[in-house]
């Protein structure tokens, strides 16, 4: 019977899998052979992606180098048409039905590349000293649904560029928004399920994230930092005198056990890798929010965003570190639900570090910044290519057999990483065959005619801030521009020397 089981099973995803191949060809509506068998070789290739020649040599790829940069520079893809076939696959739930996404950024660096628009600076950890640098490049903020259990799957749904004159959190609002209606529009999603949680990691304003998304059924879980300030609800004006209510109860410091009340709930548990594990959540807690940074352009009066916070405490952590105090921020302000919940919300932002696992495989393995192309659109149709391959092996791990090196441990089926499905998608893609057409017989083409040469390409400066601020007024203070540049001995100020990592 299990065998049955299992026939069916490989026969689902057997079909599953072509139709989204299928899909993919029908989306590339420009170039579509040639982007449709770069994605192949990807898959293919026997090692990591190391320069986009070494693809076209490989025996999926039937047509020359030129056509793949053909393809990536005038090839088109509808990204919407694809987007909706990533939200209608199955998606990893929990056991009472809900979704658990993730949202993260992950540059593209490209620190030399001054003919390339759209480049801003961005965080990158560097390894010369151990510090967070800055380092041009293209930010791309990714949305994947989380798995249960310790996996490095994911589910991708979504890729947005940032650009310099974006704002992050109005980006990450209007992405949470398409996201939401394309679940809908899929059937993934509807009216009466569990809400959707989207889970951050720190960086995130997640206070003004709740507050823009607060007519969609989502539910924000992120991390905070451990020197934050928070208030509890406002109580009533205290004193004889008349005047206007209070809007802020007493702070709760983060840093400060003293300003900490008893806890709502207090849930202890042992976790194989942390040790004891005991997590103690405050409901109806708010932040007071200042006019300046985004909130300069609110018009009405500030709001009061009210959530849960959430203390992690382990016993703990891999590599004998030093275990650091861990806040998390809910939006749901009711705290007075189950202690189960509460320990969920905590194993489930555990899930969210398996994106990083994702950003290292799409880097390292499929190549996800290995091509220097100059133009953002390039690269945005590189960066779909490589999420549809990692779907198609996604797909593909019902289909796969542990083809393990002689000195790897053997894995379950269950268990197969991506790596490990990339090395036999091989033998699957013989099975499925392939949509795009042969390509048909050509000559080399006359080249640039002769006499002609181009003009230097144009350089385009790397945006530092998200938002334009406006200029300082000469005149402020009495002072000129020009003495404001002048050191107190009337010497110009020497001109400081920034070195990014590379």
């Amino acid at each position: 019977m299990s065998s049955v089981v299992d026939g069916d099973a490989r026969r689902e995803a057997l079909a599953e899998l072509s139709c989204f191949r299928v899909g993919l060809y029908e989306a590339m509506t420009r170039r579509g052979d040639a982007l449709f068998e770069l994605v192949d070789a990807v898959l293919c290739v026997g090692g990591p992606v190391v320069s986009l020649p070494e693809l076209s040599i490989q025996a999926v790829h039937r047509r020359g180098h030129g056509a793949m940069y053909d393809a990536l520079a005038g090839g088109r893809i509808d990204v919407s048409r694809l987007r909706l076939r990533l939200a209608g696959l199955r998606l990893p739930r929990a056991s009472d039905g809900q979704l658990s996404i993730a949202l993260d950024v992950t540059p593209w660096p490209r620190p030399d590349a001054e003919c390339s628009p759209g480049r801003l600076h961005w965080h990158r950890p560097c390894r010369c000293d151990g510090v967070r640098q800055t380092i041009p490049g293209w930010p791309y903020q990714v949305a994947a649904a989380l798995r249960g259990g310790r996996t490095s799957w994911t589910g991708v749904l979504d890729a947005v560029r940032l650009g310099p004159d974006d704002d992050p959190t109005e980006v990450s609002a209007a992405q949470i928004r398409d996201v939401m209606g394309r679940l809908r529009e899929a059937g993934q999603w509807h009216e009466g399920d569990p809400e959707v949680l989207f889970v951050f990691d720190s960086g995130y304003d997640i206070v003004r994230l709740a507050w823009l998304l607060r007519q969609e059924p989502v539910q924000l879980l992120g991390r905070i930092r451990a020197d934050r300030v928070m208030h509890h609800p406002a109580g009533r004006r205290k004193g004889p005198t008349k005047g206007r209510q209070p809007r802020h109860g007493e702070a709760f410091r983060l840093a400060d056990p003293a300003t900490h009340t008893a806890p709502a709930q207090e849930s202890a548990t042992v976790h194989d890798r942390f040790g004891a594990v005991v997590a103690r959540c405050w409901g109806r807690l708010h932040p007071k929010l200042e006019r300046r940074g985004p909130w300069t352009r609110h018009d009405d009066e500030l709001p009061i965003v009210e959530g849960t916070l959430v203390h992690l405490a382990v016993e703990y952590l891999p590599g004998n570190r030093d275990p650091k105090p861990m806040w998390l921020w809910h939006n749901d302000a009711d705290a007075d639900a189950d202690a189960h919940d509460v320990d969920r919300l905590w194993r489930v932002f555990l899930r969210r570090f398996d994106l990083e696992h994702t950003f290292r495989f799409l880097k390292q393995t499929l190549g996800l910044t290995r091509p220097r192309l100059r133009h953002p659109e390039q690269a945005d149709r590189w960066v779909w290519l490589i999420l549809a391959a990692y779907t198609q092996l996604r797909l593909a791990w019902p289909l796969a057999t542990d083809l393990r090196r002689p000195w790897e441990k053997p894995l379950t089926p269950d268990t197969l990483p991506p790596g490990r499905v990339r090395r036999g998608y091989r033998r699957i893609r013989r099975i499925l065959g392939t949509p795009a057409k042969p390509p048909k017989a050509s000559r080399p083409g006359s080249g640039r005619p002769p006499g002609r040469t181009s003009s230097p390409a144009p350089r385009h400066p790397v945006g530092k801030h998200h938002r334009k601020r406006t200029p300082p007024d000469p005149t402020d203070r009495g002072e000129t521009f020009k003495s404001k540049l002048r050191a107190p001995s009337g010497r110009p100020r020497p001109r400081r020397r920034m070195f990014l990592c590379a």
